[in-house]
């Protein structure tokens, strides 16, 4: 079952959902919208190792915009900060961001009960696009959750993106034994 605005709310209200910051122009009928931060990063080899620690070089955001270029995969985080403690998140781009072009993640749409933290987002692009800190970039759904949890995304040992941050987080798979 998918939140209504109302549950949303009800959610924020009691603590089990956290926007930081919080505008209600942003909620939708069973979502909310969040918008792109400042902060983008690329990769900085162009060759990826999933074995490896891959280093990212951070980009600014200016006031005039940034222009994504195809090919290239950006590392962007939202504005807003998220916690989620009784549903599931799910963040999908807004159908006017996809009709730009614009892909806003790659396969990271879902998030876990108990994730506490901003989101990163995977973007790229099939042709040049301008885009700008602040834009309304994707939208959260939530979706209720039913039964006991026992591993809460936050509170796991092998969490690897648990360190609260505004900036876009590389991957960590590197982590991961394999």
């Amino acid at each position: 079952m998918i939140l209504t605005d109302t549950q949303i709310l009800q959610s924020i209200h009691s603590g089990e959902i956290v926007i930081e910051p919080f505008d209600a122009s942003a909620l939708g009928t069973n979502s909310y919208d969040v918008h792109l931060s400042s902060h983008l990063a690329v990769y900085k080899d162009e060759v990826l190792d999933a074995k490896k620690h891959n280093e990212v070089m951070a980009l600014e955001i200016p006031e005039d915009g940034f222009v994504l270029q195809p090919g290239t995969l950006y590392l962007g985080s939202t504005l807003e900060y998220t916690e989620t403690h009784n549903s599931v998140p799910f963040l999908e781009g807004k159908s006017s961001v996809g009709r730009l072009g614009i892909d806003i993640h790659a396969t990271a749409g879902k998030g876990d009960v108990g994730f506490c933290n901003y989101w990163t987002l995977e973007i790229s692009c099939v042709h040049p696009v301008r885009v700008y800190a602040g834009m309304p970039i994707g939208q959260l759904i939530y979706f209720a959750i039913n039964g006991d949890i026992n591993n809460y995304y936050n509170k796991k040992a092998n969490a690897k993106y648990i360190e609260r941050s505004p900036k876009p987080m590389e991957s960590m798979m590197w982590r991961n034994k394999f």
